[in-house]
């Protein structure tokens, strides 16, 4: 445990952080699954996954432009969700 002030707010501030940095991860992991989701069953309209990919590629793009994974990786994510997305058939 921490014993002096500046250690003590040291640790709020990592707590704070932690928190933040988890709700966003997790909010483009969410996004990404909701991409998914909508390229598959009887539902899947391209109008809707097209939204759906923005929504996805956007949540990664913060992601890095925030420091929370690399731009690289983000690049990487939206190639491969835009290549499912082309390779899809829609009804």
């Amino acid at each position: 445990m921490a014993n002096s002030p500046q250690a003590r707010k040291r640790a709020r501030q990592n707590d704070a952080r932690r928190a933040r940095n988890h709700s966003q991860t997790a909010a483009m992991r969410t996004a990404v699954k909701r991409f998914l989701q909508s390229l598959q069953g009887e539902g899947a309209s391209r109008e809707k996954s097209a939204a759906a990919y923005a929504t996805a590629a956007s949540a990664a793009d913060r992601m890095a432009r925030k420091g929370r994974q690399h731009k690289n990786k983000a690049a990487r994510l939206k190639s491969r969700l835009n290549k499912r997305f082309r390779a899809a058939e829609f009804s």
